[in-house]
């Protein structure tokens, strides 16, 4: 088991050793809310784009469902009649340059799993940049947009924002409600009192606070023909390699048990590169693998490797708070 994951089942499951990383929790606490503190006393400069700028982001570390959500998000635009774009930090990413725009033929090597992911599911335009002001203001000067979308950066304070969505994990909550390194938490829980709207993946039962979305599973596609087979092309009870290098790759893995599949699991490093020997797996058995992992293997598919895509759907009462505030901030703008 990796460091990363004995920390992440001490964050969750709580561990004694925890107390010892007190000192270091402290220390990061004081960094990030001085951070904070000099963009909002104008110490520090942050960039104003000259359209909305919508952060879909966390502040816990690992996966809580955002990229289904920035793909829902990008055609709720569009069916609103918006010329809408993406920026992303695009983690993992080796563009010769940035600012880089993603396209669709990209490897993920370069152009990162997340971004390449986004821009192959719905062609939306997405600039990849550490510095996602200067993402979007390469963005901006290609093609002109109503809205920009950052994946992720609740915590990059350059890029001033007009709406901060922040999603969380309905099983895993917050964990044990510290900050790193003592908990998985990025800045402290109080943060949470000044974001937009909270999004809880995992049901429509959502806290009074915030609002919930389930990601559905939708369709089984072959990696290596692309074909669109439906869920039922598995019968009940279908053992399958799963595979999932995602934050948190046990949601994926409830996903397939749900469809009553038996997966025989493995787990990897969000963001994991793979290749044919890492893959490589006895029982000979389908490989069945989440859409992120699938554009890093396209290349070197096999006949019986599968990805299952999912679409987050939120609840009624999102959809309509997302557009009264979309509709605003862009006749405002």
């Amino acid at each position: 088991m990796s460091l990363a994951d004995r920390l992440n089942r001490a964050w969750y499951g709580g561990h004694p050793a925890l107390m010892l990383l007190r000192p270091l929790e402290w220390l990061y606490r004081t960094v990030v809310r001085r951070k904070r503190e000099r963009f909002l006393n104008g110490q520090s400069e942050s960039y104003r784009a000259p359209v909305p700028v919508i952060v879909v982001g966390n502040i816990t570390v690992g996966g809580t469902g955002k990229t289904p959500m920035i793909l829902w998000l990008v055609e709720r635009c569009r069916q609103l009649g918006l010329r809408v774009g993406v920026v992303s930090r695009g983690y993992g990413a080796k563009p010769p340059q940035f600012p880089w725009r993603v396209e669709a033929d990209q490897p993920a090597s370069v152009a990162g799993d997340e971004p390449l992911l986004i821009v192959q599911r719905c062609g939306v335009p997405l600039m990849i940049d550490p510095n996602r002001s200067r993402a979007v203001q390469a963005l901006l000067a290609q093609q002109p947009l109503d809205l920009i979308l950052s994946d992720d950066g609740l915590q990059h304070y350059r890029l001033a924002r007009d709406l901060e969505l922040v999603l969380i994990d309905a099983a895993r909550g917050l964990g044990n409600r510290r900050c790193l390194p003592a908990g998985p938490l990025r800045e402290p829980a109080e943060r949470l009192q000044r974001v937009d709207a909270l999004l809880y993946n995992g049901t429509y039962d959502a806290p009074a606070d915030g609002y919930g979305f389930v990601l559905q599973p939708q369709a089984l596609i072959n990696l290596k023909s692309s074909q669109r087979y439906p869920l039922s092309h598995f019968p009940p009870g279908q053992a399958v390699h799963a595979v999932a290098g995602i934050g948190n790759p046990q949601r994926f893995f409830n996903t397939i048990e749900g469809l009553h599949w038996t997966p025989v699991t493995h787990a990897f490093a969000d963001h994991a590169p793979y290749s044919p020997e890492v893959l490589n797996f006895t029982p000979q058995l389908p490989v069945l693998m989440t859409e992120k992992d699938a554009v890093k293997c396209r290349g070197f598919a096999q006949d019986d490797w599968w990805y299952l895509a999912v679409d987050a759907q939120p609840s009624p009462e999102f959809a309509n708070w997302f557009d009264q505030h979309v509709q605003r901030l862009v006749s405002s703008s």
